[in-house]
C-alpha cells in the first residue's frame, strides 16, 4: 500500500514536499517512482529511485528531488521553483526490483494521488 500526502495550493517559485508511505514493499530494495498527471494530459513520469540511484524527466531535472527514508519505509518528492506546469495529481508508484525505469506500465503498486496545484 502506497499512501501519499502533502499536496496543497501554492505559489509560483514555491517549495513543497510530498510523503509517499509504504508498506508491504521496501522502499530501499525496490524501485519507487513519483507520476503526475495533469487535467487532459496523460500520466507523466516525474523520476524515481532504487539502489541504482535516481533518474528524474528533463521537465524537472535541478528542480525536483527524490529521497527516502529507510527507517520510515517512506520515500519524499522534494520540490522547487515550481511552475503553474506542474499543476497535477501526483501518484506515487512502486515495482519490485532496482531497475529504474520509469514506465507507468512497469508498476504493480499505485497511491490514491495527491493534488498539486501551483497558482498565484
Amino acid at each position: 500500500q502506497l499512501v501519499e500526502s502533502g499536496g496543497r495550493l501554492v505559489q509560483p517559485g514555491d517549495s513543497l514536499r510530498l510523503s509517499c508511505a509504504a508498506s508491504g514493499i521496501t522502499v530501499d530494495r525496490n524501485t519507487i517512482a513519483w507520476f503526475r498527471q495533469a487535467p487532459g494530459k496523460a500520466r507523466e513520469g516525474v523520476g524515481c529511485i532504487s539502489s541504482y540511484g535516481e533518474t528524474y524527466a528533463d521537465s524537472v531535472k535541478g528542480r525536483f528531488t527524490i529521497s527516502r527514508d529507510n527507517a520510515e519505509n517512506t520515500v519524499y518528492l522534494q520540490m522547487s521553483a515550481l511552475k503553474p506546469e506542474d499543476t497535477a495529481v501526483y501518484y506515487c508508484a512502486a515495482k519490485y526490483g532496482v531497475q529504474p525505469i520509469l514506465m507507468a506500465g512497469r508498476f504493480g503498486f499505485w497511491g490514491q494521488g495527491t493534488q498539486v496545484t501551483v497558482s498565484s
